[in-house]
């Protein structure tokens, strides 16, 4: 302890006895630690105490300290509050996290626009937009704005809303529009019809009902009989979804109900959304990080994670154990909500009830996706061994690139970077290059490029020293080059790669017609078994990186194809360019649009649109 400490010590000296949060850093500045702390002093200082050592994350831990750091806030608040921030933008090890957050979609009304559209994000942003989510599934998604689409037809398209085009699209007359391109509703009843979808989405059906009949009963009071009818059967098919949601307590109104499981490891979080006392919703949440974390850390961390980026926070948070300075956490909810939220432990009556079931259902998604990972981990560990011996490789197989190029006639060349940790993809660490050097579609000269690129930048990140920069991730080297090409392709790799200091790297090339493997120094290929699970991996890990080199390719062609159209008209710079391929979505809308049309875009005039028109 003193050998760890002693170092530290000057910074354990000057700790002030102030709220705050601080950061732990490893030997290469990475942040692997983030807290907060009512009294900064008190609290770092006791990670080095004789009992908090004796806790294994805690030792683990306070062994990979080497520079520790803080910020002073005015309040425990304010401290939960950067918490949340820094635990986000760093992703500390050692923190408890949600795993693959980014993935999580919302639902967002665009109430920034005269006639908004609902439609599917990845994060929230202060647009003026309203937001519902995040949600663990865009399946789930999907099918919930088809559903709201149905019973409430609202536009899709991005065009102008004036009311007075000619003919509308073809989901007006599917009725999955409600065609406010040609008038047929105003700006007023369509922003009813987003208030009702708001509603719906937040689970206050009820409410929807209502104001559903009452305006069906003023339609028919006005001989409206054709609206009156479509409101009946709007109503018709509320009441059967309603129906269908089960009632979980009279007595309850508005709460999330949160609950988890955990085991060898892992920790699985399920949240039970209750709306008017019935479960409009369920999902579940994977927890990184929780190895000899306690029950009460499980959950408030989760809290925090998960609110910080929920678009909405009910009244009252139900949880399974209780928490220390439970007032701060319910101030910052209240803070995000903008009303009162209170955070229940029940111990009996209908709470622990709806509760109890939550955790039974967090107890069987745990169960059922240990039993997914626990196949997919067998299948990749058997396929990896199986290609480290048929390669003759002493060092098991961790970290697989694979490089291939893509052009048409030698234009638009692009390369692909994918890499697969542990048999699986790893979508971050994939990396698209546009060949910039090699000529006239030299295969050969264009993947020398893209290697001489990829691990100049390796030998920069290794390089680099900058205090609290997050890890780089070019640094990282692979176990397994794998080239998709022939001995051609092979060669200008090995190439490249010795000429940038790397060639203690495995490298070996999957030619396509055979599927056959050429190694260095051997002049007859590795042939793989058929069926083989290491065929199967290598196959999957080549697809995957011609897949992502032509998908870039399709990009950049269309990208250089667009621009040499538009570039190519007086008075369109890259303002009024992307101006008018947001509003039209391509060259063929631009094509299609009227005079009037191009010159409502903002930043265009009708000079320019009438140029514009004439020569497209």
């Amino acid at each position: 302890m003193d050998e760890i400490r002693q170092p530290l010590e000057p910074k354990l000296a000057s700790l002030p006895d102030k709220p705050g949060v601080y950061l732990m850093r490893d030997t290469n500045g990475r942040v692997i630690y983030v807290g907060k702390a009512l009294v900064l002093r008190h609290r770092v200082r006791s990670y080095f105490g004789e009992t908090a050592l004796r806790d294994a994350k805690t030792a683990r831990l306070v062994a990979d300290i080497a520079d520790i750091e803080w910020i002073v806030t005015e309040s425990e608040l304010e401290a939960l509050i950067l918490e949340a921030q820094l635990i986000k933008r760093h992703h500390p090890r050692y923190n408890i996290r949600l795993k693959d957050d980014k993935r999580y979609p919302y639902i967002k009304i665009t109430m920034e626009e005269d006639f908004p559209r609902v439609i599917l994000v990845r994060q929230m942003v202060a647009d003026g937009g309203r937001y519902f989510g995040p949600f663990t599934s865009s399946q789930a998604v999907a099918q919930s704005l088809e559903l709201v689409r149905r019973l409430f037809p609202y536009r899709t398209c991005n065009r102008e809303i004036t009311g007075q085009d000619r003919r509308p699209c073809l989901y007006y007359h599917i009725e999955r529009c409600s065609g406010p391109c040609i008038g047929a509703i105003d700006r007023d009843d369509y922003r009813k019809t987003m208030d009702r979808i708001a509603l719906f989405l937040e689970g206050r059906q009820e409410e929807v009902l209502a104001g559903l009949h009452q305006e069906m009963e003023t339609s028919a009071e006005d001989l409206k009989f054709e609206r009156a009818a479509k409101l009946r059967d709007e109503i018709a098919a509320i009441t059967q979804i309603i129906e269908r949601q089960r009632i979980v307590s009279s007595h309850l109104k508005d709460h999330d109900f949160v609950a988890f499981a955990r085991a060898n490891g892992d920790a699985c979080v399920q949240v039970f959304f209750v709306r008017n006392g019935r479960l409009i919703g369920r999902d579940y949440f994977v927890l990184g990080g929780t190895t000899d974390a306690s029950d009460e850390e499980i959950v408030r961390s989760f809290l925090v994670q998960f609110y910080e980026q929920s678009a909405t926070i009910p009244p009252e948070v139900v949880v399974p154990s209780d928490l220390d300075n439970l007032g701060v956490m319910e101030e910052w909810l209240r803070q995000r909500r903008g009303s009162r939220v209170a955070i229940r432990v029940p111990k009996r009556g209908d709470r622990r009830q709806v509760l109890e079931l939550a955790q039974e259902n967090a107890v069987e998604t745990l169960r059922n996706l240990r039993a997914e990972w626990d196949a997919d981990r067998s299948k990749h560990v058997e396929a990896l061994t199986e290609l480290q011996e048929a390669l003759g490789l002493p060092e098991p197989l961790g970290r697989i690139e694979c490089y291939d190029i893509s052009h048409i006639h030698g234009t638009g060349a692009t390369g692909s970077m994918v890499v697969f940790a542990q048999g699986a993809p790893s979508k971050g660490d994939y990396r698209r290059f546009r060949i910039k050097e090699a000529k006239g579609g030299d295969d050969y000269a264009a993947m020398a490029e893209v290697l001489s690129r990829r691990f100049a930048r390796a030998r920069a990140g290794q390089n680099a020293d900058t205090p609290g920069a997050r890890p780089n991730r070019w640094a990282l080297m692979p176990d397994l080059v794998i080239i998709d090409g022939g001995k051609g392709q092979l060669g200008a790799a090995l190439g490249a790669m010795a000429d940038a200091g790397v060639d203690h790297v495995p490298v070996v090339a999957l030619a396509k017609r055979e599927e056959e493997i050429f190694a260095p120094g051997n002049d007859a290929p590795c042939i793989l078994a058929p069926g083989s699970a290491a065929l199967h991996l290598v196959q999957r890990i080549r697809d995957e990186a011609h897949r992502v080199a032509v998908s870039y390719h399709r990009t950049v062609r269309r990208r250089e194809s667009t621009r040499s159209v538009l570039e190519d008209i007086p008075g369109i710079g890259p303002k009024r360019r992307q101006a008018l391929l947001k509003a039209f979505g391509s060259i063929e809308g631009v094509r299609q649009a009227s005079v009037d049309e191009l010159a409502a875009v903002p930043g265009m005039t009708r000079p320019v649109a009438e140029r514009l028109r004439q020569q497209l």
